[in-house]
């Protein structure tokens, strides 16, 4: 057999990685068997980070933003959108001390988002459309850019409640709760169903080079998604392990409701994909040009997984 190859992959400290978490503590238990390669996870602070450790090329892989994965591929980087890594899984905060009631009260305060190019930033869009409130520079709702892992302080120390809130993924949302410094406004899945956020992205040369090891690790990733469905208290602790986070936050995160983040279905869904396209391109017009989600979208490694 050949060397395993060294697959290096970035991600956040979010529960939208939790299946990346996984796979990491079944590689390093012995519970399962990397035939092919060597799992090396970077964690990172930010989306920025994230985006240009892809682009490049310091990791083979990323935990990345769907819409920001079609900016890069759009942009030239050479690789392939291979699995969804979750759906759902994220909240819009309130500040407690902004003192929200309804979405009306959003007007002239700021609200954080992780990215520019997210589907957070598109539900939030689509949530103030529908109320007729429009955000963005100079209109009704301010944006502004932070990493997740920024947000909860941000909150605690806005003593004058100029920030609404933000949208995130978790754990970041629960932790605000918990901590008192935030309240649930609404749950994505409330805002679209079962919506894609991250999805498993790969550049070419490790496609190309290694498919046995892309291969493996697809089928791992599926296989924890659907753990993580059915072993809810063992995933938490592995993933307040992997994610810096107490068990119990992670675990309220998992059940509360129990559709609040979902991992059994990760099968890359082209129709998905082009809501968020077309949505980003002719609604919010931060997308300015369209990309073939049929060439940049890679079934086979999903499909050889079984993946739903």
């Amino acid at each position: 057999m050949a060397d395993k190859v060294n697959f290096r992959v970035a991600h956040l400290k979010i529960t939208d990685h939790l299946v990346l978490g996984i796979t990491q503590d079944k590689i390093r238990k012995g519970v399962e068997e990397s035939k092919y390669l060597n799992l090396q996870c970077q964690p990172m602070m930010g989306w920025q980070q994230v985006a240009n450790s892809l682009k490049d090329g310091q990791v083979d892989a990323a935990f990345i933003l769907a819409p920001t994965a079609m900016d890069l591929y759009k942009a030239g980087l050479k690789a392939k959108l291979i699995l969804f890594s979750h759906k759902s899984g994220s909240v819009l905060i309130t500040n407690k001390k902004a003192h929200i009631q309804t979405i009306q009260d959003f007007k002239g305060k700021v609200v954080i988002i992780p990215y520019q190019l997210s589907v957070h930033n598109m539900l939030l869009h689509k949530l103030c459309s529908e109320a007729g409130i429009e955000p963005g520079a100079g209109k009704d709702v301010q944006l502004e850019v932070m990493a997740p892992s920024q947000m909860v302080e941000a909150l605690q120390y806005d003593e004058e409640g100029e920030i609404a809130g933000f949208i995130v993924a978790e754990p970041f949302a629960s932790q605000a709760v918990t901590e008192g410094y935030g309240e649930e406004f609404t749950l994505s899945k409330d805002i679209w169903p079962e919506h894609p956020c991250c999805a498993l992205v790969v550049r070419d040369e490790m496609i190309e080079n290694h498919p046995d090891a892309v291969h493996e690790f697809t089928d791992s990733l599926v296989k924890s998604g659907r753990f993580i469905d059915t072993a809810v208290s063992t995933a938490a602790r592995i993933g307040a392990d992997f994610l810096g986070q107490k068990a119990e936050v992670i675990k309220r995160v998992l059940t509360e409701p129990a559709d609040r983040i979902t991992t059994a279905n990760l099968f890359p869904n082209i129709e998905d994909l082009s809501v968020i396209q077309d949505y980003m391109h002719h609604k919010m017009g931060i997308m300015k040009d369209k990309i073939d989600l049929d060439v940049f979208v890679d079934t086979q490694f999903a499909k050889a997984a079984r993946a739903t």
